[in-house]
């Protein structure tokens, strides 16, 4: 063979191990950055990983979703990122991703925010820690003991009455691994933002705080889900604080009693002893009775002035109310409910 020809050779063959090389860094690279895993149905997948899970417990579920392309770069890719494991928290993958994707986000943390949701049938501190909780990573009991921690609250200008007045229902995107601190600061943040200069000008000219407002917005709601009443409603209120009448409003009776299931309030109910009873108590209970939703607040705060001082579920269980502007018309009004209560045998 002559010299020139092994020199050929020798030239090809360098140029066929760059060409091998290169084209295998260049998968390499592929498949760190852009695509190695795809999802077998196509869809995007959410994982919500705890504190105790292992990393291999976490590739095992991924890898039940996706299928991997080269399993040799992604055991290399392991080894590269340095990924001893997975940071706690709730992650959405994308239906195709490389390597990187995956493993940069569990190492670091990089979590997806989730949607974290609750309503006003949310009435104790129980209720609504039990339905946050249910929903993050927090222990249900370190949010009561924040809401029960008058230390804590008094930055908010809260107490353990009107804690709840930071929640109001809603949708709120969060990070799942949250603190309980730092949900309270989420909520305090679109507090303020909601109470805003004009809302907090309205509420000082009917002569209350953001917290009454909303204390008695709370009253409103449990009274009827019309939201055509609601600005009724909270203005035959706003007529008896204006007169130092009481508010006597049944749901504060059921609140104190905790008889949530009641169709019918008695006279046991209204006569409990409890700060939250208006039936033996004058003006506003300390705190809400449930939290309230913005819809409810802002028509307390533009409640319908009349001379209406009472109201009673219309006898015709259309779950609207008749309201009345003396006490004769009102007394004629609940003797023809009551007589409903009685026919469908509505004892409590």
């Amino acid at each position: 063979m002559t010299k020139k020809k092994i020199i050929l050779i020798t030239i090809a063959a360098v140029l066929l191990f760059l060409l091998c090389a290169g084209a295998y860094q260049a998968t390499r690279h592929y498949r760190y950055r852009y695509v190695n895993l795809t999802s077998l149905d196509g869809n995007e997948h959410g994982y919500y990983i705890y504190p105790d899970c292992s990393l291999d417990s976490v590739l095992g579920l991924v890898k039940a979703d996706y299928t991997i392309a080269s399993m040799h770069a992604f055991r290399k890719d392991i080894e590269r990122t340095q990924i001893r494991e997975a940071k706690p928290g709730y992650y959405l993958f994308p239906a195709t991703m490389g390597n990187r994707t995956l493993f940069i986000r569990l190492r670091q943390g990089e979590q997806t925010p989730v949607k974290i949701r609750f309503n006003y049938t949310v009435r104790t501190n129980e209720q609504l820690a039990g339905k946050l909780a249910s929903q993050l990573l927090i222990d249900s009991a370190s949010i009561v003991a924040l809401l029960q921690d008058d230390a804590f609250l008094r930055q908010y200008d809260m107490n353990t009455e009107t804690a709840r007045c930071l929640f109001m229902p809603d949708t709120y995107e969060v990070y799942w691994t949250m603190t309980a601190e730092q949900l309270f600061e989420r909520m305090h943040r679109d507090y303020r933002r909601f109470w805003n200069e004009r809302r907090r000008a309205e509420a000082e000219a009917l002569g209350l705080t953001p917290q009454q407002v909303y204390t008695l917005a709370s009253i409103v709601t449990s009274e009827t889900t019309n939201a055509q009443e609601y600005p009724i409603i909270a203005g035959l209120y706003l007529n008896r604080m204006r007169i130092g009448m009481h508010l006597q409003a049944c749901p504060t009776a059921v609140y104190a009693t905790r008889q949530f299931k009641a169709r019918r309030v008695t006279k046991a109910m209204t006569n409990y002893p409890s700060p939250y009873n208006t039936y033996i108590n004058p003006g506003l209970p300390p705190g809400p009775i449930r939290v309230t939703q913005a819809q409810v607040i802002d028509s307390t705060l533009h409640a319908t002035k009349s001379k209406y001082l009472y109201m009673c579920a219309n006898p015709d269980f259309s779950g609207t109310h008749v309201f009345s502007e003396n006490y004769a018309k009102h007394a004629a009004t609940a003797r023809q409910y009551q007589r409903e209560l009685n026919k469908r045998k509505i004892r409590k």
